[in-house]
């Protein structure tokens, strides 16, 4: 731990923000799972849409917070959509 108290403020918050920023991570894992599950699962269109539109707005939020970057959101949002859409077509 470090002497100086601005230091000391500083670790303590970068490491509330590491949580936080854990947190929201571990959730969009979590959604993508459940959409990709459900895709898998052989679940109908209706079923899975909630889910994927859940995810795609968590990995939204998540790069408007600065926690991901635009271009690995944009990935991932085109990954589950190319698994949603084999269920339609």
């Amino acid at each position: 731990m470090p002497n100086i108290k601005s230091v000391k403020k500083d670790v303590l918050r970068s490491r509330e923000r590491q949580l936080r920023n854990q947190a929201a991570k571990s959730q969009i894992k979590t959604l993508i799972k459940k959409a990709r599950v459900a895709i898998e699962g052989h679940a109908t269109a209706e079923d899975v849409k909630p889910l994927v539109a859940a995810a795609v707005s968590l990995v939204d939020r998540a790069v408007k917070r600065g926690i991901i970057h635009k271009n690995a959101a944009a990935r991932r949002k085109s990954r589950l959509a190319k698994r949603a859409n084999t269920i339609t077509a």
